[in-house]
Order: C-alpha cells, then sequence, then structure tokens
C-alpha cells in the first residue's frame, strides 16, 4: 500500500469513481477534489446499482473507470452511462497496487488512475449499435447452426447409400427436396422420380439412377425428417431476424450504402461492418487504430535486435 501513497499524479478529471466490478458485487472508490476518499460495496441486483448511482451524484462524481471484466460490467453500464461519463478499461492495461491483492486495492488504484487521466477507454459504441451488434452476431450463429444441420442431413443420405449431392449441387433445391419427398415416401419408381428433375439433372439420368439406389431405414426416415424440421425453425428464426436488423438498421442507409461501394461488400458484409465499429469513426484517431481494435495488426516485439513473431492481438469485444 506504501506504493501507492507514494506515487503522485497531476489531477485531471476533479471527481472520479474507480469500480472493480464481480458477478455479485462491485467495489467502488469515490475519490477527488473537495472529497474524502471512500469505498463501498455493492450488489449488482438492480436497485442496489440505482443506490450507487445516487451515491455516487452526491459526491458529484463525473466519470467512472471500470475492468472489462467478462459480460459483467454490462448492467453496470446500462444503469449508469446515461449519468456519467464510463471508461471501460482492459485490465491488461491497469497495474494492481504491488503487495496482497483485495478488492478495495484495486478500486483506489482504478480511481487514482482515473483521476489522473493515465486510463485509455475501450471503444462501446452507442446503445443502438450494441443492440444491432447483437442481432447480427446471432443471425451468425444460426447460419452456423443451420450449415451443421444441412451437413447431418447429407450425412444420413450419405450413410443411406444414396449419392443425391454427387449429381444435384444443392440437394435443398427444389429438386433435391422433391426428390427426397418422393424417397421419404417409399417412391423408388425411377421413372417417376426422374419427371421430378429439371432439364439439367435429366441429362444425367444414367449417373442419377446409380445416385437414387440405396436403402432408407426408418431410423434414417427419423433423422431427416427430424432434421427438416429444425432447419425449419431455424429458418423461420433468421427471418424474424432479418426483419429486426433491417428495422434496427434504418437509420443507417447513407452509411450501409456507402460501405458496399467497397469492392466486395455487399449488404450483409455492410451489416456486420457497421454493428462491430458503429457509424461514428471519431471514436478511432485513425485507421491504425481500428486495425488494431479489430485485431488485425500484430503488435512488436523486439529485444536485443531480435524481432519476435507476434499473434495478433484479441481486443477488447464489446
Amino acid at each position: 500500500m506504501a506504493m501507492e501513497q507514494g506515487i503522485t499524479f497531476d489531477q485531471v478529471v476533479a471527481r472520479g469513481c474507480g469500480m472493480d466490478v464481480h458477478k455479485e458485487t462491485v467495489v467502488a472508490t469515490v475519490s477527488g477534489s473537495g472529497i474524502k476518499t471512500e469505498t463501498r460495496t455493492f450488489n449488482t441486483y438492480t436497485n442496489d446499482l440505482h443506490k450507487m448511482s445516487a451515491w455516487l451524484k452526491e459526491f458529484g462524481v463525473t466519470h467512472i473507470a471500470m475492468e472489462s471484466t467478462g459480460v459483467y460490467w454490462k448492467p453496470i453500464f446500462n444503469i449508469l452511462e446515461e449519468y456519467f461519463e464510463i471508461l471501460l478499461v482492459n485490465a491488461r492495461h491497469i497495474k494492481h497496487v504491488p503487495g496482497h491483492k483485495t478488492d478495495k486495492k484495486d478500486s483506489k488504484w482504478i480511481a487514482k488512475l482515473l483521476l489522473s487521466g493515465l486510463l485509455k477507454s475501450s471503444f462501446i459504441p452507442p446503445r443502438n449499435i450494441r443492440e444491432l451488434r447483437d442481432l447480427f452476431r446471432y443471425r451468425r450463429k444460426l447460419v452456423s447452426q443451420a450449415t451443421a444441420e444441412r451437413n447431418r442431413f447429407e450425412k444420413i443420405l450419405q450413410d443411406a447409400n444414396f449419392k443425391l449431392s454427387t449429381v444435384i449441387t444443392d440437394i435443398f433445391g427444389v429438386t433435391g427436396t422433391k426428390l427426397i419427398d418422393a424417397l421419404l415416401e417409399d417412391n423408388n419408381d425411377f421413372d417417376q422420380l426422374i419427371d421430378l428433375c429439371h432439364g439439367k439433372i435429366k441429362s444425367k439420368a444414367d449417373q442419377l439412377r446409380e445416385a437414387l439406389v440405396g436403402k432408407l431405414t426408418d431410423h434414417h426416415k427419423f433423422m431427416l425428417r427430424t432434421l427438416r424440421k429444425s432447419l425449419g425453425h431455424i429458418e423461420d428464426l433468421l427471418g424474424e431476424i432479418d426483419q429486426q436488423i433491417d428495422q434496427q438498421a434504418k437509420d443507417y442507409a447513407v452509411e450501409l450504402e456507402l460501405l458496399q461501394t467497397i469492392p466486395g461488400v455487399q449488404r450483409l458484409g455492410s451489416l456486420a461492418l457497421l454493428s462491430e465499429i458503429g457509424a461514428d469513426m471519431s471514436k478511432f484517431p485513425n485507421e491504425h487504430h481500428l486495425a488494431s481494435w479489430a485485431g488485425m495488426s500484430p503488435g512488436s516485439n523486439e529485444s536485443a535486435g531480435k524481432k519476435k513473431v507476434v499473434g495478433s492481438p484479441l481486443g477488447t469485444r464489446i
């Protein structure tokens, strides 16, 4: 603790609060001009967070600094962002007080660094962009799930000795769906099956005849029907998510149009960019900072004239 008392910095923030955030509690230390340093511990229930907000207002606190600990900072940020300027700080950038580690020491040290203007806040987009980001990331998960289900579906067909994918590019297209429907109904009449196909596939009649020779067991049929239901459910969810994304992004039509002028960037790509970095580029001093934040600009590690390979940083993903 002596180390902390022995370090002095010029004061930049008049009154601030350092927070050490945990799942169930948050330790807050207020400090600054004209007030006595005080530390209190609050629960992370919403009512307690409102009490903490009122407590901070009593001290005239204007700035808050907290570590970006998992997702535990989010409910606190949501309650306090309307009233205070909040710096979400990467824990690796804060040097804790030497000696026995305690939550009180952590919060006091964060408060001291905050008052001295020595903390750099992580990028936190506005609420509407954060909501768009949640939607788009969930959409990405759903697309991944749909791909996994399609792969399982193909695996079941292969297990039943059907080689449809060697003849039909998309077994989930119109022709593939009709053929599989017929197979599920035990229709193995090739003349009837070939009538379900469009012209290009009919030209591969001999190859298709071989691909349609297999045996669907009751287990295969159950799995195929179950996977279809799962895919249908995921596709319905994707439709709802897409509608919500369009609603959320309607205020950024100009920005989305500009992003699509980048070669190779179409609507989904522009939505991905907008949802991750927002529309306000003043948050990044230049393109190099943006590349670094995105983890595309590896750091530099040189010692004794030798450069060591450095992996791309993960950065702080909010």
